[in-house]
Formats: C-alpha cells, structure tokens, sequence
C-alpha cells in the first residue's frame, strides 16, 4: 500500500503545472472546509460560493508563492474559509451577537445521533435542531470553537491558529460554551435522548 501524497506534495506538484492535483486537494477538505461554512451560512448556494470562493483564494495565494508548508495546509484553508465568511457578515453588516468535558462527548458523541433508526429520524432531526438553535445563542467567540470543533472536526490547536488565541483560551471557550449549553438545557427542559 502506497503512502498517501501530502498536501504539501500536491501543491508542489499543482505548481509544477500539474492541475489534477488541486482538485485531489479540494476533494481531500472539502467536507470539512464546506461544513464550516454551511454552519454561518445557511443559504446553501451562497454557502457554495464561499466554498467556490475559498479555494480560488487558495489557489491565487499558491500561485503567487504566499503559502509556505509548516503542515498546517488545512488550518490555513480554514483560515482563509473563516476571513471570508467574517468578511461577508461585515458586508451585510449582521453579525449576530446573542446575547465539563463528561458533558461533551455526550452531547456530541452520541452513538445514538449517528446510528439512528428509521422510526428515531423525527426526534433525531429535532434533537439536531435544538442543538444548532443553542449553539447559535452562544456568543460569537464561543460559538465559534464548538462549530470548529465538533462540525469541521478541527483539533484545539488548529481552532487557536484559526482564531488566532491560546490553546488554553480555546479551550476554556468551549468549556464556557458547554456550560452554557448544559444551562440552556435546563432552563428550557430539553432533552437531547433518543429514548
């Protein structure tokens, strides 16, 4: 079994003239870099157009020389994604500011939210919509790294490059934003269980 080409072997390569070898980048992050931006935006097809429009940024970057490899192809990828959809809010000018780790993983690791019955869909759908509604009454900064973490799959020390901040302030943004969660929870008495 070959080794997998890194995406720093692909850029060299796309450079070089090789073309083919940006769409096997786009094909490698694109769920990740497309679910980050769907999540701010919901207007699917402008979501697609900052999708279109991140990797074209990309691509003028590489050609132009100004990426340099460190390994972190993917975090400046989302870097780039993150600028562009902060930059659309400010055009609109609508930014929204609304004003413990056992806790995580059973509200995002649920086996259940992954592996649901037909009969489940409903309140699966339901409980998904009810934790979206919470997240996006967190504070910016807090929605943020939950939306980076547990929908693009990023790790803290790619949220804190993206969001340019400390692991630690990284971290304790999402441990305030469980804990606001968890509060919402309770005030509203929501369940997130399928049985």
């Amino acid at each position: 079994m070959s080794k997998m080409i890194t995406d720093y072997e692909l850029i060299e390569r796309f450079i070089k003239g090789d073309e083919s070898c940006f769409d096997q980048i786009i094909r490698r992050h694109k769920n990740k870099v497309f679910a980050y931006i769907s999540l701010y935006i919901r207007d699917q097809a402008l979501a697609e157009d900052l999708f279109q429009d991140t990797f074209m940024k990309v691509i003028q970057s590489v050609r132009s020389g100004k990426y340099q490899d460190n390994g972190k192809f993917v975090s400046w990828v989302m870097r780039i994604a993150h600028n562009l959809v902060i930059d659309h809010f400010r055009r609109l000018k609508q930014i929204n500011t609304v004003s413990n780790d056992d806790y995580e993983s059973d509200l995002f690791n649920s086996r259940k939210l992954a592996e649901a019955t037909v009969e489940d869909d409903m309140i699966r759908k339901q409980i998904l919509k009810d934790v979206r509604k919470m997240i996006s009454c967190l504070p910016d900064d807090q929605r943020e790294v939950v939306i980076l973490r547990h929908y693009s799959g990023l790790s803290f020390r790619e949220i804190a490059e993206i969001t340019d901040v400390s692991i630690n302030t990284a971290l304790g943004r999402m441990r305030y934003a469980l804990i606001n969660m968890r509060k919402m929870m309770e005030d509203k008495k929501i369940s997130l269980t399928l049985n």
